[in-house]
């Protein structure tokens, strides 16, 4: 494996257009209690938000390839990026439901085209370093997630409200073209063209690694979205104090990340993944079953810890397995990503709904435990 990573202002900008994506998708979560009392929403209903920022995202995994390659890829990218500010907008002036969650889908249709172009991007770039770059942005992305809910709680302490946390957000897309649109101009860009449509089919290995993918969102997402509401109505805390308490979760995202871009230049990527599954179904039983609200945040942490590497190298896994094939290789691992959000999180409201959150809650536990038998089974077969 080559020794030098190097980051130009292409890859920084990746990384900067995917923290934007991580920051509005993350602040999700801890707004859904606001919004739930605002609206008087049963779970099922509050989770829709998030649903719909799926359904958005399942879109682009489904077809976002295909305009990715007609109007380019750096093209998009911006489209994505102020798509997203304007379904903020939505989301903030909404006084229903139906704005609100139509604010979400548009949010997750346009901007998850980012999502499909910053892997594409990396891998091309950085080759057999794909690893270290993956991680690398999300360590950014879990910066920005983590500050989402703080500002959630600090500015529902205050006359301005939670809302601002998303109004500030959106003007973000305006400073990052003023600052980086040279770096994303054909010129620039012009070794990262879109690939041609007569691609060779993805590998049953991608394919495997893609249900990986699956899960491994899934867990994620169903802790960042559910737990300020577990933490209030299970463990007791209140509702500000509650959102503000995602960021544990995301701090340990922050931590874990940085430390898997250092393992994965010294140990194999299933290796580290293997060690990350373990270490958070430890946390998650801290925090499911320890009882209180100090186990439960240092559980919600340690949980953090290791499920921070779980998305970022298991799609470096799939997009290693797709031999060359990264535009429609990305695109169907935003399919993956999109599948879980939608599916996940609003089974696991219903599941609230009719069990109570506490025990629709174990539902982590086993998306880590097939996510580990996947991994160890893909790990026997590349051997």
């Amino acid at each position: 494996m080559p020794n030098t990573f190097h980051r130009d202002r292409l890859t920084w900008l990746a990384y900067l257009l995917l923290a934007l994506y991580a920051y509005f998708l993350n602040i999700l979560g801890p707004i859904t209690p606001f919004l739930k009392s605002e609206f008087n929403l049963s779970y099922t209903v509050s989770s829709l938000h998030f649903t719909a920022f799926a359904a958005g995202v399942l879109i682009v995994g489904l077809a976002g390839h295909l305009l990715i390659q007609r109007i380019g890829r750096w093209r998009a990218a911006w489209i994505g990026s102020f798509g997203m500010s304007l379904g903020a907008l939505f989301l903030i002036l909404g006084k229903t439901p139906v704005i609100t969650v139509g604010g979400c889908l548009l949010m997750g249709m346009v901007g998850s085209l980012i999502l499909a172009i910053v892997p594409a991007t990396l891998s091309e770039k950085h080759g057999e370093l794909r690893a270290v770059a993956f991680s690398e942005s999300n360590v950014i992305a879990s910066m920005f997630s983590a500050v989402a809910p703080l500002l959630v709680g600090w500015f529902a302490g205050l006359v301005v409200g939670w809302r601002l946390a998303i109004g500030l957000a959106a003007l973000a897309p305006i400073l990052m073209y003023i600052s980086f649109r040279n770096a994303s101009s054909p010129a620039a860009s012009a070794a990262h063209t879109p690939q041609s449509s007569d691609q060779p089919p993805l590998p049953l290995l991608y394919w495997v690694y893609w249900l990986a993918i699956v899960l491994a969102v899934s867990a994620e997402f169903c802790m960042i979205f559910w737990s300020a509401d577990y933490l209030e109505t299970v463990l007791g805390m209140q509702k500000a104090g509650a959102a503000q308490a995602v960021s544990l979760f995301l701090g340990g995202m922050i931590i874990g990340r940085l430390a898997s871009s250092r393992l994965v230049q010294r140990f194999t990527v299933s290796h580290v993944v293997t060690g990350s599954i373990l270490l958070a179904g430890l946390g998650f039983l801290v925090y499911w079953q320890g009882g209180s609200a100090f186990l439960g945040m240092l559980g919600l942490f340690v949980t953090g810890l290791g499920i921070a590497s779980l998305y970022p190298l298991t799609l470096s896994l799939s997009m290693e397995a797709a031999r060359g094939n990264t535009v429609q290789a990305s695109a169907r691992a935003t399919l993956a990503s999109g599948a879980a959000m939608l599916v996940l999180p609003l089974v696991l409201g219903r599941l609230a709904d009719k069990i109570g959150i506490a025990s629709a809650y174990g539902m982590v536990a086993v998306l880590l435990g097939c996510l580990l038998l996947i991994i160890l089974g893909a790990g026997k077969y590349r051997s």
